[in-house]
């Protein structure tokens, strides 16, 4: 054990040095996550398909989305059975991605936007 002011430190006591976070998965911030996406597959499951903007671990979309585990496991079991995301194998590691139809999803424009465009026609 190193020495502290001369005299050695108790047993059992721990030291440790931390860093802050830094990288892509210390932003904090995503996209947003649009407000009638959200409401019609709930926000933790829009908040996850939003992320998936490049493909991504079960891991990488905890720390994005601050979701507990087992959320992020089951909504993206849910995600794969509608037809909105695929994974597949890497290595060691499962990375999901968004289907073309997760990525229509995220295109659609917002409520009333088509009928303001097709009333100017």
């Amino acid at each position: 054990m190193p020495p502290v002011d001369g005299r050695r430190a108790r047993p059992g006591r721990r030291y440790a040095v931390v860093y802050p976070c830094s990288g892509v998965l210390a932003d904090g911030a995503g996209p947003p996550v649009p407000k009638a996406l959200a409401a019609l597959l709930g926000p933790g499951r829009a908040e996850l398909l939003v992320a998936l903007d490049t493909p991504k671990t079960t891991s990488q979309l905890v720390a994005l989305t601050g979701l507990p585990l087992g959320s992020v496991g089951r909504h993206l079991r849910i995600l794969r059975e509608a037809g909105l995301v695929l994974r597949r194998r890497a290595g060691r590691s499962v990375l999901y991605h968004r289907t073309a139809a997760g990525q229509v999803l995220l295109d659609a424009p917002p409520p009333g936007a088509q009928a303001l465009g097709s009333a100017g026609s």
